[in-house]
């Protein structure tokens, strides 16, 4: 008995555990930019223009914090009164923070989440029109927000709004030289929609993990563990405790004294028999206080099980209203389905037998109660039975 309790918690602890998340995954977006600064004089592009495009590998250390290494692209195009077109490259590195959680998402939504991310990059501009432009190199500082909505375990949708400011940038993304131009003018906002796949064998990725989850079940596999201590107790008390064994004999003498038949109720060493045996018969009879037994995989009944029979036939044929439920069981041995078949084949033949002895069938119905789990292994004698519902 302890080792099952001790092997239900070690799979209780094991979901537990099996409550972590993933910490990888693949973020992939694209839309429209703006840039409010670092085209020179004279120069404008659409407000807001596409198109923009980029890809992000990202790793959470925890639910709060990540990192993200990321590639982009702007394709900046120029208005058709001073036509340019020129691509930006970019790569960089940030640090990820999940503001959803310090914010108490969990309180009110599973779905949304919030995550803040800033970093450090290095950019390249290269001028497709006009082809005598040189191509410039910068560094750049990105910061940004990204709300996010979870579709599934795995799929989540953002929106990404991101701002960039190139350093070191000697020309402007319309490829010109400019008097005064100073490099810290140089700016893209970036407006993306895309997608985040979690990676991994977890079933939620670390941005829509929350502590109180696991702390939640936490709490329940405590309450559980005390219950499975508890009944270790019980279990223990009971097996250091004596049996208290009532022998047939006795407890047929002592139905025998109580149940008189109608023509026999007369006064008895002073005792007066009442209509309250008939009662009481009847709370012994279905409190399964007499049963019938078999043998294994048997449908024959007991020698010893007859007496039984005999005590609910002379009961029923003394009080002719009562009714009678005969309700089969089998041990827990072999499977459910033959169990099933094997009680009520157990319940039908009790029924048979009382018919023959003269009970009319009207007052009598049987069923098969399947396996009886009420008894242990250790008692598998005392699941093999049909015992008596009295109406």
């Amino acid at each position: 008995m302890k080792k099952t309790f001790v092997f239900l918690f070690a799979i209780v602890t094991f979901s537990l555990s099996a409550q972590n998340f993933n910490k990888w995954s693949l973020d992939v977006g694209g839309g429209f930019h703006d840039i409010p600064f670092g085209l020179s004089p004279g120069s404008d592009i659409n407000h807001p223009d596409l198109w923009q495009a980029n890809i992000g590998i990202r790793k959470m250390f925890n639910e709060n914090f990540g990192v993200r290494l990321g590639f982009g692209m702007n394709k900046i195009k120029g208005k058709s009164n001073n036509p340019f077109e020129a691509n930006f490259s970019r790569v960089s590195l940030e640090g990820v923070a999940n503001a959803g959680n310090y914010l108490n998402f969990q309180n009110w939504t599973k779905r949304f989440n919030l995550l803040l991310h800033a970093g450090v990059g290095f950019g390249q501009l290269d001028n497709v029109t006009p082809l005598n432009a040189n191509n410039d190199s910068s560094f750049h500082l990105i910061f940004g927000f990204t709300p996010q909505y979870r579709i599934s375990d795995r799929l989540s949708i953002f929106l990404d709004y991101s701002i960039l400011t190139n350093y070191d940038q000697s020309r402007t993304f319309n490829g010109a030289t400019v008097a005064g131009f100073k490099d810290t003018q140089a700016t893209i906002l970036n407006t993306s929609i895309g997608v985040n796949f979690a990676i991994g064998k977890y079933k939620r990725h670390a941005d829509f993990w929350r502590k109180e989850e696991d702390s939640k079940l936490a709490n329940e596999v405590e309450v559980i563990k005390q219950r499975l201590d508890s009944v270790e107790n019980e279990v223990a008390e009971l097996k250091n405790r004596k049996p208290e064994i009532v022998a047939t004999e006795t407890l047929v003498k002592e139905l025998d004294k109580r149940y008189v038949k109608k023509e026999d109720m007369t006064l008895k060493n002073g005792e007066i028999i009442t209509a309250s045996n008939v009662n009481f018969i009847k709370e012994l009879l279905s409190r399964g206080y007499v049963n019938v037994y078999f043998d294994v995989n048997k449908t024959e009944v007991q020698k010893g099980s007859i007496g039984a029979i005999n005590y609910l036939k002379q009961f029923m044929l003394d009080n002719p209203s009562v009714t009678a439920v005969l309700v089969g069981y089998a041990d827990e041995s072999g499977d459910d389905q033959r169990n099933q078949r094997l009680s009520e084949r157990r319940a039908k033949k009790v029924f048979e037998i009382l018919v023959a002895a003269g009970i009319n069938s009207g007052r009598l119905t049987y069923s098969g109660g399947g396996v009886d789990r009420s008894v242990g292994k250790e008692a598998r004698q005392l699941a093999r039975k049909v015992r008596f519902l009295i109406n």
